[in-house]
């Protein structure tokens, strides 16, 4: 598996030192995700957090972590104690994350009935980020989620989790054409 890695690590072109000329330049109070190192960093995430679903809450945090990461918006990482996992079950299926390591991924239970994964974590990550072992990471296209007052869209393409915000600047990986960001 250490082969495969750093074969991955290898392929990318983009790396974050340099915003590239198709990158948009951010404006006042904005991020370029081009200026996201590879490989990726852990912020604190000062606003408040809150994921929803049918009117319940999921999950709600003022300790969140987002994981920043050259061409994606950021994925926001929730502290396991700040998480209903009441409302959760274990979903099928793992993956595996070049720089994390292997997800865990989870549905919503039967009382909010949504059999797709909408959520993942890393039980027991590479070194680097045993900062967000068992944090909670939830997919803005399949439940509700905010940062502070703002709903947060998702990241466009169907495997993403990162969380787009108006202070974000792309284009971001997912988009038609990103596939070798």
């Amino acid at each position: 598996m250490v082969d495969d890695v750093e074969r991955a690590r290898a392929a990318w072109r983009h790396r974050g030192q340099d915003r590239p000329a198709f990158a948009q330049a951010p404006g006042p109070d904005q991020e370029s995700v081009w200026d996201y190192p590879r490989p990726p960093a852990i912020a604190r995430e000062s606003r408040r957090v809150r994921v929803e679903h049918g009117g319940q809450h999921i999950a709600l945090s003022t300790e969140a972590l987002r994981v920043l990461e050259t061409a994606s918006p950021p994925t926001v990482y929730i502290p396991p104690g700040d998480v209903r996992f009441e409302l959760l079950v274990p979903a099928r299926g793992s993956s595996h994350c070049e720089w994390k390591g292997v997800a865990r991924y989870w549905s919503l239970g039967e009382r909010l009935a949504r059999p797709e994964p909408v959520a993942w974590a890393y039980p027991d990550p590479y070194p680097a980020f045993e900062a967000i072992r068992d944090y909670v990471a939830f997919y803005p296209a399949r439940v509700a989620c905010w940062l502070g007052d703002e709903r947060v869209r998702p990241q466009p393409g169907s495997f993403y989790g990162g969380w787009v915000t108006s202070e974000l600047v792309g284009p971001f990986k997912g988009e038609p054409g990103s596939q070798g960001w």
